[in-house]
């Protein structure tokens, strides 16, 4: 059966989400600096001329990006989380995260390590936008650690899981890279283990 074609509107949201998806991979492989208007519209096999028709600016479709790869990989993390309890869901999250197969694929991993220092450097709408996505990301790891910890254990793991595998990436190819995977892990471990212990240690009687 022939396929009915698709409508202007219809066209014009597959092209958005070409679009977006597309810079969501340069931004985790290049940053947010780096990539141009025309790399976008290259990987995604388009003329530069029709980026305009759906973002304002590089700015604009990049903030978006940002949001869409950061919620769409650690939301996939905390879905994916396995374990009977806080502590193990957390274990297996930091697990995954800080791992060779994260740091050698960054293509398709967490964006922050290849934006943080361009976050900073390009201002405002870009620090805002990640401000709000991080209390996002920690609203939804604090749901997991909420028998065991507060904010504070949240956002400490979570500086502590995007630090490590920011500088594993960066040494990466030399043995001091896998070490620092393993001192990350080893810092959230005991990090967790005096969380739970504390936590216990209050529903005593």
């Amino acid at each position: 059966m022939k396929k009915e074609p698709l409508s202007k509107a219809e066209r014009w949201e597959r092209t958005h989400e070409t679009l977006r998806l597309t810079a969501a991979r340069l931004l985790r492989t290049r940053g947010l600096r780096l990539p141009s208007v025309a790399d976008v519209m290259k990987g995604a096999k388009l003329t530069v001329g029709g980026f305009y028709g759906h973002w304002e600016s590089k700015e604009a479709l990049f903030e978006e990006a940002l949001r869409d790869a950061l919620r769409s990989n650690w939301s996939a993390l905390v879905q994916e989380a396995r374990g009977e309890t806080a502590k193990e869901r957390l274990t297996w999250i930091l697990r995954r995260y800080l791992s060779r197969s994260h740091r050698d694929n960054p293509e398709a991993g967490c964006p922050l390590p290849s934006s943080l220092s361009d976050i900073s450097v390009l201002g405002a709408p870009y620090q805002k936008a990640f401000a709000e996505e991080v209390e996002h990301l920690a609203a939804e790891l604090g749901e997991i650690a909420g028998p065991i910890g507060g904010k504070q254990l949240v956002l400490g793991l979570f500086a502590l899981m995007v630090g490590g595998l920011s500088l594993a990436r960066a040494t990466e190819g030399t043995p001091l890279s896998d070490s620092i995977l393993a001192a990350s892990r080893a810092l959230a471990y005991a990090a967790l283990d005096r969380a739970e212990q504390k936590a216990s240690e209050k529903d005593e009687p």
